[in-house]
């Protein structure tokens, strides 16, 4: 992997004053499964919410990759997991398709507030009865002379609950095919939209998720994020961004877990040795460490392909793939190394296994990775 440059290193080093303090409290606020607010403007502070947007709307001007290194190293340093996911999901969901498809005046309007973290965002995909199946989604958008009118709901909306700008993919036509979708930007105290209450979740639990009802919610035309039936496309880069970013985060923590595995074996004494010197724990640490790396080469590999306008859709799927079953093994294993203390949720060790969970449901399951990689190859 080619070095980082001192102002990518830099920008990440940044992070890392701010990290322990914001971490304080973890394992409380994951018990009360509350949106870290406190933490939230500490992070904003920092400008890790604008890093990948312009200058000129309050950004950081950076690139994918940079982005992701960042992110990564939020991941390693921030105990918070559900804070982290809180951070890519606004980040991915309303800024990314915001500046790569938003009209001048939606850019103007919202993009500086989303960078500083004033505005706190989240996207509308999922239905009760469509998941990762997208295009079956329900919600429609009809078009009312200068306005459209949405109706229908949407389920596991991240963010949901402390949203201030949610993106809404809706259908605006009954023929087959992704043409049928048009993505919207909407406001949360837009007439008709209600946000239904938090829905408590087996991890991630400071991250808030919701439903989402919409009922003749009427907006006007010019909130269209792209062109009418051009959503797919929309959905498409934001789901590219959001695996790779959110699944940086996770290769952050897998590197910190890593790294605490390793002391605490080095450290604990059973049967008068260290237990890292036995074989049946020093190889799961091993498994630990090539994971970690198997997934930073896939992620990384995919952004640059991404970034140099290569159809990157093979490497984004195993990217995801391999992350996502390596961090959910690495959790697994942290725990039986940490033993009777690793099931305790004192260490905060079974919060990172109920955390690792998600990451191979949400953004396309493993099982659509695979079926997608299959189709890829002609299968």
């Amino acid at each position: 992997m080619a070095p980082w440059t001192d102002d990518q290193q830099r920008l990440r080093e940044g992070l890392q004053p701010l990290l322990d303090k914001i971490s304080e409290g973890h394992l409380e606020r994951d018990a009360r499964a509350v949106f870290p607010r406190e933490q939230w403007d500490l992070l904003r502070a920092t400008g890790i919410l604008g890093l990948p947007f312009e200058e000129r709307w309050g950004g950081l001007g950076q690139d994918l990759v940079t982005t992701m290194y960042v992110l990564e190293g939020l991941g390693q340093g921030c105990r918070d997991a559900g804070l982290n996911f809180s951070v890519t999901s606004h980040i991915v969901s309303t800024g990314v398709p915001l500046q790569r498809f938003g009209s001048p005046q939606l850019k103007e309007r919202h993009l500086p507030r989303l960078c500083s973290g004033d505005l706190i965002g989240a996207h509308a995909i999922s239905e009760p009865d469509s998941g990762s199946d997208a295009l079956a989604m329900r919600t429609r958008a009809v078009r009312d002379n200068d306005s459209y009118v949405l109706t229908g709901s949407k389920a596991f909306v991240s963010n949901g609950p402390v949203a201030d700008l949610i993106t809404v993919y809706a259908r605006t036509s009954d023929r087959p095919g992704p043409l049928s979708i048009t993505a919207f930007l909407l406001d949360r105290d837009t007439p008709g939209l209600t946000v239904g209450k938090p829905i408590p979740k087996m991890g991630l639990r400071t991250s808030p998720l919701s439903e989402l009802f919409l009922d003749d919610c009427r907006i006007p035309a010019t909130r269209v994020l792209g062109r009418p039936g051009g959503g797919f496309l929309v959905l498409d880069h934001v789901m590219r961004w959001e695996i790779l970013c959110s699944f940086a985060v996770n290769a952050g923590e897998m590197r910190d877990r890593v790294e605490r595995c390793a002391r605490y074996a080095r450290s604990r004494t059973q049967f008068g040795r260290p237990i890292g010197s036995y074989q049946a724990v020093s190889h799961k640490i091993v498994d630990m460490e090539i994971g970690v790396e198997s997934a930073r080469h896939w992620l990384y590999g995919a952004a640059r392909k991404l970034a140099a306008g290569e159809n990157a859709a093979k490497d984004v799927a195993i990217a995801k793939l391999v992350t996502s079953e390596a961090n959910l093994a690495s959790a697994l294993a942290a725990v039986q190394i940490f033993g009777g203390n690793g099931y305790m949720a004192e260490y905060g060790i079974e919060k990172e296994l109920r955390n690792s969970v998600g990451g191979t449901i949400y953004s396309g399951t493993s099982e659509i990775q695979r079926n997608r990689l299959a189709s890829l190859l002609g299968l």
